[in-house]
């Protein structure tokens, strides 16, 4: 099919294909929000009562629209994310923005960062398509969450699978693992294992663009959103949930009908952007966590402005093609 691709790679320096390019919105637009009020520019929290975490995939490291780095930090500014997972980072976008910001990060040689304005206290580890690094976020007693950040592969992509070609689930799941994403998820699964068994004393979070819908998502209530289709069972988000981890968003937002939290792509309403035929928008990046010590108090699927689509997206205020994710936690 003609959607254009990207290429990227894992925290480990093998070749992975990428998101999907998408569009318009089946299941209801992207969500649009100014943020929160005005606030200062970020630094440590007085307290680690609240954990604000974000996901954000930027596009070829912001390459995409003019003076990405200046939009980049001005969407960490205005949110105030405590810790963030980042995608598509072109080897430095990472490095970049928590220099601006005076925070810690892990930047990978292409494709994955972390970033965050409580110190790390360990090496990062890495997994298929992820990586995690253990971060204090409250020095008085200690306390540190384990923040991981995947990008799954891109291709096959389930709902061009499902949209454009009406296949049967049973087919769909066998190219879901043809994508590399069913494989990926079950590898992540196995590695984060011993960490979320013990998340109750170190909480665990798995922050990313994972290119697949969630099974809480497709259901009988939302078919007329989803090409007709009833409940699809995913499988990457199914294996997320059967080793343990809960998806915030779904936690804050248990409506799919009501708050769909797209998040591909506000800058793919057609095919080729602004032309082309429909194409499915879906829920892809996701903020998941295990630990009793996290309780949800919100979480919200975001862009900035009124992004024009691709190809006219340059001088968009919103630096990347996707929605952001950002929850906020309680902590304790």
């Amino acid at each position: 099919m003609s959607a254009k691709r990207r290429v990227f790679l894992s925290a480990t320096g093998a070749a992975v294909a990428l998101a999907a390019t998408a569009a318009v919105a089946v299941a209801g637009p992207v969500a649009k929000s100014d943020g929160p009020p005005e606030s200062p520019k970020p630094g440590k929290p007085a307290a680690a009562s609240e954990l604000r975490v974000m996901t954000l995939n930027l596009w070829h490291g912001g390459a995409k629209v003019d003076d990405g780095l200046a939009k980049q930090l001005a969407v960490i500014e205005k949110h105030r994310p405590d810790v963030v997972g980042l995608q598509e980072t072109s080897g430095h976008s990472a490095k970049e923005i928590a220099e601006e910001l005076g925070w810690d990060h892990w930047q990978s040689d292409a494709d994955l960062g972390i970033i965050s304005r409580f110190p790390f206290t360990s090496e990062v580890e890495t997994s298929q398509a992820a990586a995690g690094v253990r971060i204090r976020i409250d020095e008085a007693i200690g306390q540190e969450v384990e923040l991981w950040t995947a990008h799954l592969g891109y291709d096959p992509y389930g709902p061009y699978d499902a949209c454009f070609d009406g296949m049967a689930v049973e087919d769909i799941f066998q190219r879901e693992a043809q994508s590399g994403r069913t494989p990926q998820a079950e590898a992540i699964a196995k590695d984060l294992a011993p960490k979320i068994a013990a998340a109750d004393e170190t909480p665990v979070l798995l922050v990313g663009d994972f290119n697949t819908p969630s099974h809480l998502d497709w259901t009988e209530a939302t078919k007329d959103s989803h090409c007709g289709y009833g409940q699809v069972d995913w499988p990457v988000t199914k294996i997320f949930e059967g080793a343990g981890l809960k998806d915030s968003f779904r936690e804050a937002n248990p409506d799919p009908a009501a708050v769909p939290g797209n998040t591909w792509s506000p800058v793919y309403p057609k095919h080729e952007g602004s032309t082309g035929v429909a194409e499915p928008q879906d829920r892809i990046d996701f903020i998941d966590y295990a630990g009793d010590k996290l309780t949800v108090k919100d979480s919200v699927s975001f862009v900035e402005g009124d992004p024009k689509p691709v190809p006219d997206q340059a001088g968009n205020v919103w630096p990347t093609d996707h929605a952001a994710v950002l929850t906020t936690f309680t902590v304790g």
